[in-house]
């Protein structure tokens, strides 16, 4: 996605609305830090990411998880008591 600054989006405003509406959204910058995005109003909208629980009910943690592998991780180490 194209990124201009705000003197450029000023100077060539008609063009870069023109390219948006075609299907071309751009991002207008402050001093280098992206402040607005332009797009098109009938653009499709872009689905949310989902990050936290989309595996719900997919995936089971064991209880002894904490103490998973204990003995053979302390042994490895020399830390196992005979």
């Amino acid at each position: 996605m194209r990124t201009v600054n705000i003197h450029e989006a000023k100077t060539h405003l008609s063009r870069l609305v023109e390219q948006a509406a075609g299907g071309e959204p751009f991002v207008i910058a402050k001093a280098g830090k992206p402040m607005v995005k332009v797009v098109a109003i009938d653009a499709p909208e872009q689905p949310q990411q989902r990050r936290f629980g989309f595996l719900a009910g997919q995936v089971s943690v064991p209880d002894d998880f904490n103490t998973m592998f204990q003995e053979e991780i302390l042994e490895m180490f020399g830390l196992n008591e005979p």
